[in-house]
């Protein structure tokens, strides 16, 4: 009992302190950098924006800037540009993604061969909005059919409408958000485990009936073989594979149940995709960064390339690091993101990547939403990763229409984003997909025309 008491005194004690320490610090306009972070009243005095925007900036003022390399017939300043997927060349009339465009020449071409594309982002892409309509343009400009890759569940799983599942209450899962420190979750950043565990999916995106639709278990290391039952077969999955990703059945039917009844066996999904032509896998987990990539095992990753290789990766975040309305400086951003990319390209050495800028998004500022003020500063650094990379870069922001793009869209009749002035709706989603592939084709006709 006394234990007790003390503890809630000592909690009590250490409020009043730092209440009072955050009142005297607002009263007589003294700061200390290391508290500015933690003072439990700054909410409480309003200031304008102005005001808001030059102290938060004085907390990260030594905060250096991130230096641009000036690279032989490079320029950096191509980034501005909308609609216009860029590898930052001086010269604008060449490919910026030369080996994927081969690629998809050679579908053009007839030749039978799958063309892999991995789209990474937050809650702007979740429920596969904008992927499920850059997913069906490409597939009917360049053959394919079939959702691909599918994680067990997610948050927005019945929201989906390019595919439906249904799962047993028992999956034991693991995610960014709960596992961090488990180095082996998937690039969806989930890990399953069931213990006669079920889930039923059905692909409603396959256009053509007749197609054959190969599905595939995506599964990490076990010790032991295991046995998975699907649709009423039981198969087995290979042990000591670092990554491993296993047909489970090819036939026209584009449903699947998968029953996994021992929990050693990490499972990450199921993959739908035709033999040959473009298979877009949306890789959508809400309110990251990308930096949580980071966190998984190199070797893992390497495996993931050699048995599931992707031809262009795509990374689109951003609209989490602006969550407070008056940041300006993101150089700790690159930072952190930079090596994340770089190791990503390191274990994906065959593949193309692209950063796709944050969209807009909004913030009120004297009783008006208004863009971000940091969203310019932001959007450099996201084309400053893509510029030290070597990866291609595609301004989303300048694209939808740049300053307070998201207000007019959000308060557009009919509407193509929320009122809560972040994310497109299913309308703008759209819009942005459309945007995205004519941008792409663009990049496509620049490489047809200088290969003939």
């Amino acid at each position: 009992m006394n234990s007790n008491r003390r503890v809630v005194t000592f909690t009590v004690t250490s409020f009043i302190l730092y209440a009072a320490f955050s009142l005297a610090a607002s009263v007589y306009h003294f700061k200390w950098p290391v508290f500015n972070r933690i003072n439990l009243i700054a909410d409480v005095f309003a200031k304008d924006s102005t005001q808001l925007a030059i102290t938060d900036s004085a907390a990260v003022i030594d905060e250096p800037a991130v230096v641009i390399e000036k690279k032989t017939a490079k320029d950096f300043t191509v980034y501005h540009l909308p609609h216009f997927i860029n590898s930052f060349n001086t010269d604008t009339s060449t490919s910026s993604l030369t080996r994927f465009m081969q690629k998809l020449e050679d579908l053009k071409k007839g030749k039978k061969r799958k063309v892999r594309i991995g789209y990474f982002g937050d809650s702007m892409i979740e429920s596969d909005l904008l992927t499920q309509t850059f997913r069906k343009l490409l597939q009917q400009e360049f053959s394919g059919s079939g959702v691909g890759f599918l994680p067990i569940s997610s948050p927005t799983a019945k929201l989906r409408i390019t595919a439906t599942d249904n799962y047993s209450a028992g999956w034991q899962e693991e995610n960014f958000k709960t596992s961090s420190r488990n180095n082996r979750l998937f690039l969806s950043g989930y890990l399953f485990k069931g213990n006669n565990d079920w889930v039923e999916m059905r692909d409603r995106c396959i256009r053509d009936s007749s197609a054959s639709i190969e599905k595939y278990l995506l599964h990490g290391y076990t010790d032991v073989p295991i046995t998975v039952n699907v649709n009423g077969k039981n198969i087995p999955v290979p042990a000591k594979v670092n990554f491993g990703k296993l047909l489970l059945e090819e036939n026209k039917n584009p449903y699947l149940k998968l029953t996994v009844t021992d929990n050693r066996l990490p499972v990450y999904g199921i993959s739908f995709e035709t033999g040959s032509g473009i298979i877009v896998d949306n890789f959508s987990f809400r309110g990251i960064s990308g930096v949580e990539f980071g966190t998984i095992d190199t070797s893992f990753l390497s495996s993931v390339a050699k048995e599931n290789n992707y031809d262009l990766i795509i990374l689109q975040y951003g609209v989490n690091v602006l969550f407070k309305p008056n940041d300006r400086n993101f150089n700790w951003y690159a930072r952190m993101l930079m090596p994340v990319v770089k190791k990503l390209k390191t274990c994906f050495n065959q593949t193309d990547f692209l950063i796709v800028s944050t969209a807009d998004r909004a913030f009120r500022y004297d009783g008006a939403y208004q863009s971000a003020v940091g969203i310019d500063s932001l959007i450099k650094v996201q084309a400053t990763i893509a510029y030290e990379t070597g990866s291609a870069f595609y301004n989303q922001y300048q694209t939808m229409g740049g300053h307070n793009s998201i207000v007019r869209w959000a308060e557009k009749q009919p509407s193509l984003a929320n009122k809560d002035y972040v994310h497109p709706n299913w309308r703008g989603a759209d819009t942005l997909a459309h945007y995205f592939f004519n941008a792409l084709m663009r990049d496509y006709n620049k490489y047809a025309l200088t290969s003939k």
